[in-house]
């Protein structure tokens, strides 16, 4: 028997939260999920289902109301208003109608997430934080970060192949280091049930400003099976061409962490499901990505081979030729086995193994007798199990405790280039000619374990609490002249929650978090002898935090809103030579995150979030604003759309807004404005959209560029070469079919 599940209108820019409801399943609908990966969701892929999502009207809203379930809560299925906390879903529908104007993932979450920063447009996420402090990011529960932050945890899946997202904004004690910020677990489609189904998308995205300002979008599923097997195979592919600026200037590429400029993608996903017996299920996933670089253009620096060589006057050339170029490649399988009545329990198992090469662009360093080119690839392996049981404690309270382990290892090279080479062609041309250690390599075994409780005091009240103890052993080998060695740490995350439904519609909770993140190892050691690995081990830093939240919906409003303080007693700095340092200041972040939508009659809806966010550090004593270079910037959104649900149009209009940021330092990052607009029809071969991002050809330097010249300008070159532009006006016509 297949769940009853309808949701209340789903259009809150890009999020899903519902009222308090009963929600109506087959007793075994909880037996389909395993621990931190996959959710039980109340948005069905069953095509009658969908109908009903989207032909949710305010006059109808308040019937169809069911509550959506999701993990990122509790890691195992609670409904989202037995969550004390924020908590967004963005569904398939959300994530297509950003899709529709162009946006990659990163830039999609910035728009719909209201405690996520907006995107910084190029490869990297760096900076994009939640809350003013970092996110972890997991896919169907393992976990993108990694020790050493490369900041590329969307560059992992194409969206073809996401079935939601749950976001769970605050620091968070349940998955571990990184989520001091917030949490993302994105969701992958899987198949469903025996019937077969094709899916197919097909797009292409230009600015007009050039042969070569075009990106193409094909990708194609199948999935199907038996009531007892099934499963989806699907191939995602992406070709983008260059990128062009507000005033139809090429865009310079992001030499520092590289951006998606001639970038081919390919996401290759599979997954099947097996129904092992009544009370037990198992789901085996793998995906193969990669992303990487395949033009010929890029800068060109006319004083290499000068009398007294210098970086400036660069400009864009074809002829561009290195032995190793800008890429991502991932490999990643993810076993999950769910056992219903283990012991009278609910058993949840899940092992994975996550391998990665990042590589970079070439970088040009200072060097007697002009400029070396260097490129970096970092490896990192990643392998792990996780544990839980649920257990019911009679009607009221409810008991999660586990064991998680894992092994990271992780290996960095730095490839030297020509330099006569690179010299003669304006460094267009980079000759490998060595291969050395770039950072110190190390490993990282981690041992964890949990109890979480929930406490239904009465129908009205519940309160959750629960303890993580971490332990994690390092051990850094040899890095140059400077000798390795091992140390261990300790960490202990509690937190605790009260809710209260007020029976009308209202929520109210209050909340106290802990989460913590780590330097990263491979900056922090190997820099210098007297950085001793065994006598300074990596004290986790710990964020605290404390959240006063409210949601309402019925059948004319959806909202939530949450004001949250977060600080920590350390923090994470980078020096010039961008190694990072631990610095004994306090920091702390404060805020107020909110969405809301207002549906009216005849399918208009409008709405917006709003992420208000100071970031402070505290410097000798006294509360200053901090390095524009780490906080984070306010933002907004607004939104008006219409659904003609008995003709299959829809059309919506978006606004996107940072705002301006300034430290103390007079350091200042530059807000900007940009509209985007969305169209679609559906006919009986699929449905087709026209997207128009930056609808009004705005100017503007995007929030990373603006923090890249500040770290690397001048230190390593002029301002201009890392000041990473916007991308002008563009048209997306999209092409979309399932069958």
């Amino acid at each position: 028997m297949t769940p009853l599940v309808l949701v209340a209108a789903t259009t809150v820019p890009g999020l899903a939260f519902a009222q308090s409801s009963t929600v109506v399943s087959s007793p075994d609908a909880a037996s389909s999920q395993a621990v931190g990966a996959e959710a039980v969701s109340s948005q069905a892929t069953s095509s009658s289902n969908t109908t009903a999502v989207g032909a949710t009207s305010a006059a109808a809203s308040e019937t169809l109301t069911q509550d959506t379930m999701v993990v990122v809560g509790s890691r195992t299925p609670r409904a989202i208003s037995e969550i004390p906390g924020a908590v967004w879903v963005i569904d398939r529908e959300q994530l297509d109608t950003q899709m529709q104007t162009g946006a990659d993932l990163k830039t999609a979450l910035g728009r719909l997430v209201p405690s996520l920063d907006l995107a910084p447009e190029g490869r990297t996420n760096y900076g994009q934080n939640m809350r003013g402090r970092t996110a972890q990011v997991l896919i169907d529960g393992v976990s993108m970060n990694s020790s050493r932050g490369l900041s590329r945890q969307f560059d992992s899946i194409d969206p073809f192949n996401i079935e939601r997202i749950e976001v769970l904004s605050g620091a968070t004690s349940l998955y571990g280091g990184g989520a001091t910020g917030g949490l993302i677990n994105i969701i992958t489609r899987k198949g469903d049930g025996a019937e077969r189904h094709f899916s197919t998308e097909a797009g292409v995205t230009t600015g007009f400003n050039n042969s070569n300002d075009a990106q193409y979008r094909l990708a194609q599923s199948v999935s199907g099976g038996s009531e007892q097997v099934n499963g989806r195979l699907a191939v995602a592919y992406q070709d983008n061409g260059r990128f062009y600026d507000g005033q139809g200037e090429e865009i310079f590429p992001d030499i520092s962490q590289t951006d998606l400029q001639d970038n081919r993608t390919i996401d290759i996903m599979g997954s099947l499901n097996v129904q092992l017996a009544e009370d037990q299920t198992l789901t085996l996933g793998a995906q193969l990505y990669r992303s990487g670089f395949e033009g010929e253009r890029d800068v060109y620096f006319p004083n290499l081979d000068a009398t007294v060589p210098d970086l400036n006057d660069a400009e864009i050339r074809d002829g561009y030729r290195s032995d190793q170029v800008p890429e991502t490649n991932r490999r990643m399988v993810n076993l999950q086995y769910h056992h219903a009545d283990l012991l009278g329990q609910n058993f949840y198992l899940q092992a994975y193994y996550r391998q990665e090469e990042a590589s970079f662009h070439s970088f040009p360093y200072a060097a007697a007798g002009g400029y070396q080119f260097f490129a970096s690839k970092q490896d990192t392996n990643l392998g792990g199990l996780k544990t839980l049981f649920e257990a019911e404690l009679g009607d009221s309270v409810t008991l999660n405790y586990g064991l998680d382990m894992d092994r990271e290892s992780f290996d960095a090279d730095q490839t030297g280039f020509d330099m006569a080479a690179s010299n003669s062609s304006g460094g267009l041309v980079q000759e490998k000619t060595s291969v050395d250690p770039r950072y110190p390599s190390y490993q990282v075994d981690t041992y964890a374990a949990f109890v979480q409780s929930e406490w239904n005091v009465t129908n009205a009240l519940t309160l959750t609490g629960g303890v993580r103890q971490q332990h994690t052993d390092v051990e850094v080998e040899d890095f140059k002249t400077v000798p390795g060695g091992e140390n261990d740490y300790n960490a202990t995350l509690l937190n605790a929650g009260a809710l209260y439904d007020w029976g009308n519609g209202n929520q109210n909770w209050l909340q106290f978090s802990q989460g913590f993140e780590l330097p990263d190892p491979a900056k922090y050691y190997g820099k210098s002898p007297d950085v001793s690995v065994d006598e300074n081990p990596l004290d986790a830093i710990k964020t605290n935090q404390v959240e006063l939240g409210w949601r309402f919906n019925n059948a004319d409003w959806m909202t939530q809103a949450a004001l949250y303080y977060a600080w920590s007693d350390k923090v994470i700095e980078n020096a010039e030579d961008l190694s990072v340092s631990l610095v004994d200041e306090k920091t702390r972040d404060y805020g107020l995150e909110a969405a809301v939508t207002r549906y009216f009659d005849h399918g208009i809806e409008v709405g917006g979030t709003l992420n208000l966010v100071r970031s402070e550090q505290e410097i000798d004593g006294d509360w200053e604003k901090r390095d524009a270079r780490y906080a984070s910037l306010s933002s907004a959104t607004a939104f008006v759309g219409w659904k003609d649900f008995e003709n299959g149009r829809n059309a919506r209009l978006q606004l996107n807004h940072a705002h301006n940021l300034e430290d103390d330092e007079q350091h200042q990052i530059d807000g900007y404005t940009t509209f985007d607009m969305a169209v679609s029809q559906d006919f009986e071969i699929g449905t087709l959209s026209l997207g128009i991002a930056n609808l009004l050809d705005e100017e503007y330097s995007t929030v990373w560029g603006q923090r890249a010249a500040m770290f690397y300008a001048p230190y390593y070159g002029p301002e201009y070469l890392y000041d990473f532009q916007g991308r002008g006006r563009t048209y997306t016509l999209t092409w979309a079919m399932d069958f």
